[in-house]
């Protein structure tokens, strides 16, 4: 089993959309891929990151484990819930059990890499250093995501993980000063290994193997099972 953590810096940066894109694109490719996302908060508004991931990829290996309805952070939507919160062996236990020779596992966060996933504090960051997994970063494109970025490398590199790249979430139509500015910064703090387009999850899962999928580099992609 080939494991990536997909995180982001900040809630709403295209997280979703671009695991999506990936497993996608790995699967075009040929790849065994599953997809994990331990813990998702906002299921009351309907809010289902896995079933958006299936819809998107066509991908059929979709595993979850603690599901809250608020969406709040996963400490505050388990106790709004009165829910428990797994522990860090039990998240791990999620991810490993979609464990397949030659397939590759990504593994969606919650929020960004520091939020506290499980009632012993444990962290996406944590379950990175337990599997050995290197980390992925989807970045806004706008004002702040310069500093944004560079901190979360900073914490990544902290605990000695490896960072796999970035991934720009979601690339106006028509994008800025600010935008046009960012992208070359950003390639300079990591690889960009794909820019999506604004609005890619609104789109028909055909579009979106057409369009999306191929924003990421295939013999990169390769690289990863």
């Amino acid at each position: 089993m080939t494991v990536l953590i997909v995180t982001g810096t900040g809630t709403g940066v295209g997280k979703t959309v671009a695991t999506a894109a990936l497993a996608c694109a790995a699967r075009r490719g040929g790849g065994d891929v599953a997809v994990c996302k331990p813990v998702q908060t906002g299921t009351a508004d309907g809010d289902d990151d896995l079933a958006e991931i299936g819809r998107l990829s066509g991908v059929g290996a979709l595993t979850g484990l603690a599901r809250y309805p608020q969406p709040l952070g996963p400490v505050a939507a388990a106790e709004q819930a009165g829910m428990a919160l797994p522990n860090a062996d039990d998240l791990l236990a999620a991810i490993r059990a979609v464990d397949a020779p030659g397939r590759l596992t990504l593994v969606e966060g919650a929020g960004g890499l520091l939020v506290e996933l499980g009632a012993d504090g444990v962290t996406l960051r944590d379950l990175a250093v337990e599997l050995g997994a290197p980390v992925l970063v989807v970045v806004s494109a706008g004002l702040g995501t310069l500093n944004h970025t560079a901190l979360t490398l900073e914490a990544i590199a902290a605990k000695g993980l490896s960072t796999a790249g970035l991934v720009i979430g979601s690339w106006p139509v028509d994008p800025g000063p600010a935008e046009s500015s960012n992208r070359g910064a950003l390639a300079r703090l990591a690889p960009v290994r794909a820019v999506l387009p604004a609005g890619a999850g609104s789109l028909a899962p055909g579009e979106f193997a057409e369009q999306v999928a191929p924003a990421y580099d295939a013999a990169w992609v390769r690289t990863l099972s």
